[in-house]
């Protein structure tokens, strides 16, 4: 009989259902679920750069989304359902109560934006990160190292000091922090008690500051000298972590029910989505993956002997065992890109928002399309103007989110399409700075890998991106590598494959297009680079 497993991803906007046959390898069924609240805008406040889930939309849309894809099976083929992986953004994390509860699932917080998941891109704890820097850099052991010497406010424990911090309100019910990725598997097997839960190697390692040459996160008193306010909370949390090719325990009565789906099937432990989308590519050792779309995340793997205890800064983290078992898992990233190119659309299209043209939206899909179609048309001179990618703050290297956005070399002569260039070429250019550095301190890449949203419909982008990092890129086929990972990872915590190396062989997708640099532009690049380093 055959096998199948599904994988579930949880993006910025919507949760994403992939249903896989292990045997022929076969993309069964997929579904898509927006989350209803943040669809609606609720909880968030762009000019404070506060952005925030309910829990309620992570359980709403699991549920449509597993319902969405066993509807279109026979009750025979989902009896063969063996296995759900998850994966999720990150860091998103959230206070729960002693129980393990999400603060908002409590009746006297539902409204609460302190009380609910904090998303990725939320940077309100920028103060907090500040002084998790200061104070590990004075502390007899540097609990930073791991995470490039810098930690982030995008992060687990800045977002969650900044809840206590922000709102007394929440303080008496609040016990511990949890990612979300971690959340989802805990709530599925009942595994809810903070220090039961089967957590993250690849969260804890990346964005909770755990290692195991230190016994997992820093010591209490650290974060007791940070604020008292945190006493308690790392002791709280199992100090052990898990590789994502493990099972976090058995789907629950409760929610085989709820999902339509078979009782005690494996839930593999939770992971990182753009770890999963690596996985999901065919990532192996000294390959990128770059997952491009609202913002990236490229995540490396390396043989632990290529760096010899060197630990690289001005990364996001590099763990044993984040990505693949027995492999060092690297991790950077812009902290925006395809929002960049949105942030254009959205100026161009204000007018629109206080007419009444019909078809809004249609007309703001075009503006895109048409300013690919004329910047493709314009020609490259070193006279060009030059803009940062940092509209969102910087990721990587050494990240810093109070960082904002430059454009310089605009005239009253600029057109839209060169100011839409100008910023394709930033969002390369920090591609390129991601690179040199880490080529620069040792780490071979002997691939580039393209997945997500912008690589499968920009060639425009991905062409420029190619010219500028002046390195081949191929595109992955699967337009759900993030799912397609969290179903690999499926099947090997359900024993259908023995490693995560075996279920890539079985399942994984194949090259869709390929990019190879333009050598004709390489030198005028090279020049508007150093014009690009010069906001640095």
């Amino acid at each position: 009989m055959d096998k199948l497993v599904i994988g579930i991803d949880y993006g910025t906007d919507s949760c994403r259902a992939l249903l896989i046959d292990t045997t022929s390898g076969k993309e069964v069924a997929t579904y898509t679920s927006f989350y209803p609240r943040w669809k609606k805008g609720l909880y968030c406040n762009a000019s404070r750069n506060q952005y925030r889930q309910h829990p309620q939309d992570y359980i709403d849309s699991l549920e449509e989304v597993v319902r969405g894809v066993t509807k279109q099976l026979t009750p025979e083929e989902v009896d063969e359902i063996v296995a759900i992986g998850i994966d999720t953004t990150g860091s998103t994390p959230c206070l729960t109560n002693r129980d393990g509860t999400p603060l908002a699932l409590i009746p006297e917080h539902a409204e609460n934006p302190n009380a609910m998941f904090f998303l990725w891109k939320d940077h309100t704890s920028i103060n907090e990160a500040n002084e998790i820097n200061d104070l590990s850099r004075k502390w007899e052991i540097d609990y930073t190292s791991r995470s490039g010497g810098i930690y982030s406010s995008e992060w687990f424990w800045a977002k969650g000091l900044h809840a206590l911090r922000e709102d007394t309100s929440i303080r008496e019910d609040a016990f511990a922090i949890i990612e979300h990725c971690d959340w989802m598997p805990a709530l599925l097997t009942g595994n809810l008690k903070p220090e039961e839960v089967k957590r993250s190697r690849c969260a804890a390692g990346h964005k909770a500051m755990w290692a195991q040459e230190w016994g997992g996160y820093p010591a209490q008193n650290f974060f007791f000298q940070l604020d008292p306010l945190l006493n308690g909370f790392a002791n709280n949390l199992n100090a052990k972590t898990y590789t994502s090719d493990n099972s976090a325990g058995k789907l629950t009565y409760e929610w085989s029910e709820r999902l339509g789906l078979p009782v005690g099937i494996d839930v593999a432990v939770g992971i990182i989505d753009a770890h999963a989308g690596a996985i999901g590519a065919g990532i192996k050792a000294n390959t990128m993956v770059k997952i491009i779309g609202t913002s990236t995340c490229d995540i490396i793997v390396t043989p632990k002997s290529d760096l010899k205890n060197k630990f690289i800064p001005g990364i996001s983290g590099q763990v044993d065992g984040s990505v693949i078992p027995d492999l060092i898992g690297l991790e950077a990233g812009q902290s925006a890109f395809g929002d960049i190119y949105a942030w254009l659309r959205d100026i161009l299209s204000w007018s629109l928002s206080i007419s009444e043209i019909k078809d809004q939206k249609l007309i703001e899909d075009k503006i895109l399309v048409k300013l690919t179609e004329e910047a493709e048309k314009l020609s490259l001179t070193d006279k060009d103007l030059i803009a940062n990618d940092w509209f969102n703050g910087r990721r990587t290297p050494f990240a810093d989110q109070s960082l904002k956005g430059g454009i310089v070399g605009l005239t009253l002569g600029t057109t839209p399409a060169e100011l839409f260039r100008g910023l394709v070429e930033a969002t390369a250019f920090g591609s390129k700075a991601i690179l040199d550095h880490l080529r620069n301190e040792g780490v071979t890449i002997t691939e580039i890998i393209g997945v997500g949203g912008i690589s499968v419909k920009s060639s425009y982008v991905m062409q420029t991106l190619t010219d500028i990092m002046n390195v081949p890129i191929s595109v992955a086929a699967t337009k759900q590598a993030g799912a397609l990972g969290a179903a690999m990872l499926a099947a090997t915590a359900a024993n259908v494959f023995k490693t995560i190396e075996e279920a890539q062989e079985a399942l994984g997708s194949r090259r869709l297009l390929d990019y190879k640099p333009n050598k004709a532009k390489e030198v005028i690049y090279l020049d508007k680079y150093e014009k690009y380093k010069s906001f640095f």
